[in-house]
């Protein structure tokens, strides 16, 4: 701690450490920490895209990265602040965090076979592909056969867009229970021990055990790739027929011949180079609704993220909201986004919308809340005890329908995508997911900063924040073809495969 020389630390102390002739103030240094494990993570999630798409490495490396992170954040607990060996935590902390972002990735992987494997996915399929079998073999001027059959590989679809969703947002929900929970735990040697620094190595130590407990339902119950000509999703490769393409044969069967010959650098160094072919301009206008996708989604995770941290500073600065208040709005939050990453997919089979119809109507409905705020300047409501975002009881009200809202938002964006990847490249795909979510976090705060800046009050950010939600729009609604973009991803990959083939 530094103060006046001679002195006892007085409230306008900073704490500070040293790193070899530098003093870094602990709060900046963190940030730098931060700043470096986002780096390392985007380097990471590009790099393990092969390796992960590998299907007899895929749950390899999810359990590696998971080993890895629980390890780091276990290892706070025999790490005092007091000893000589207290920078590695800057090293534990970039190790968990790296971990935790390659796991998502490698975990999102898993979200297309897992649809695809699911049972009423597989009769379907097995029936759409049984009926276009007959379909050929009637006379030339039959069409009732032909119109059945497409009905079921319609149907098909529709399944496993819907089953897509489901697993997605039963994910979601389970998720954000597990972090509720743990965050209670947390919280209790924390209160206890007041804050001190035990209590939050303690903590963070708690979070590892945890990962690292539930890290065995994915060892044991995840399938993981085993090679050969097994039956996958109850239909065997060679019963296929015109169903037949990358999106119908499992991560179990699809392994190529020149296994023998890979490996995990060829493996990294291919990832790079299938990147730099996947921005080509010519690979992206084959791929454009995926890419489209990309586009509203960097905007979309941007605004969502945004909304959340402009919500709390407006909470604290303009209603001036207490630290405790802040904390509850905090868990409020994520328990409202179980219920609704349970609610909307009923309400989606209900109403037979679509997953993308879906993702669109929960955007529209996010977009309520910085318009909502926006009233807020409506003269009449500014001395009024209710509206606008006028008082600390709206808050709350608005962290519930948030959470509601964002939860399925996560939910709906991911499946959406898995339904536009080429199959057999998951991983590397979701990477990119990934590195457009985390690319498009520094604009939204960034803007806000300075609308807060030039004006002075926080509130003339939400007109920014309700534009930034509904420019996207008009890109998932104009843009993207979910229908064609599953036809294109499917040519992509077979073409993929066969050039692969032809160059051994």
């Amino acid at each position: 701690m530094t103060g006046e020389a001679g002195s006892e630390p007085g409230p306008e102390a900073r704490c500070v450490v040293k790193l070899g002739w530098l003093w870094v103030d602990s709060a900046s240094f963190s940030l730098y920490v931060y700043s470096a494990s986002v780096a390392i993570q985007a380097l990471t999630v590009i790099s393990m895209g092969g390796v992960a798409d590998h299907p007899p490495h895929r749950k390899l490396v999810l359990l590696a990265f998971a080993a890895l992170g629980s390890i780091s954040a276990t290892l706070f607990l025999p790490l005092s602040s007091t000893s000589p060996l207290w920078a590695a935590s800057a090293l534990l902390a970039i190790f968990a965090n790296v971990s935790f972002g390659a796991s998502i990735v490698a975990l999102n992987a898993y979200l297309p076979s897992l649809a695809r494997s699911s049972p009423e996915v597989v009769v379907a399929k097995m029936e759409a592909e049984h009926l276009r079998s007959e379909s050929h073999h009637q006379s030339n001027g039959a069409t009732g056969g032909a119109e059945e059959a497409e009905e079921a590989i319609e149907n098909y679809q529709n399944l496993l867009s819907r089953t897509t969703s489901r697993i997605s947002s039963q994910g979601i929900a389970i998720g954000y229970a597990a972090g509720i929970t743990l965050l209670l735990l947390a919280l209790v040697p924390v209160t206890l021990l007041h804050g001190s620094t035990f209590s939050l190595r303690l903590a963070i130590g708690m979070s590892g055990i945890w990962w690292a407990v539930f890290t065995l339902p994915s060892w044991l119950w995840l399938p993981g790739g085993k090679g050969g000509k097994e039956e996958s999703d109850g239909v065997r490769e060679e019963e296929q027929g015109l169903l037949a393409d990358a999106d119908s044969i499992s991560e179990e069967t699809a392994v190529p011949e020149s296994d023998r010959n890979w490996s995990v650098w060829a493996e990294i160094l291919k990832s790079w180079r299938r990147l730099g072919e996947m921005l080509h301009p010519s690979e992206m206008r084959k791929l454009q609704n995926t890419f489209w996708f990309l586009a509203a989604w960097f905007l979309l995770s941007d605004g969502f993220t945004t909304i959340t941290s402009t919500a709390i500073l407006f909470a604290k600065t303009t209603l001036h909201m207490p630290a405790t208040s802040l904390v509850l709005i905090g868990a409020i939050t994520p328990l409202s986004g179980i219920i609704g990453s349970l609610a909307w997919p009923r309400l989606q089979r209900k109403l037979g919308w679509s997953n993308l119809r879906a993702l669109v109507a929960l955007v529209l409905v996010a977009a309520v809340i910085p318009l909502y705020g926006c009233l807020g300047f409506v003269p009449w409501l500014k001395g009024a005890k209710f509206g606008g975002l006028t008082t600390k009881g709206e808050m709350w009200a608005l962290a519930v329908y948030f959470g509601s809202v964002y939860g399925a938002f996560q939910s709906y964006a991911r499946s959406v995508f898995a339904e536009l990847i080429p199959p057999g490249e998951e991983a590397r795909w979701y990477g990119l997911y990934s590195i457009t979510d985390k690319s498009s976090s520094f604009f939204g705060p960034l803007v806000v900063g300075l609308i807060a800046d030039a004006t002075g009050n926080i509130r003339f950010a939400f007109f920014f924040l309700f534009f930034m939600l509904l420019v996207p729009v008009p890109i998932l609604l104009g843009a993207v073809d979910v229908a064609k973009g599953r036809e294109d991803a499917a040519r992509y990959s077979e073409a993929k495969d066969a050039s692969a083939a032809s160059s051994r």
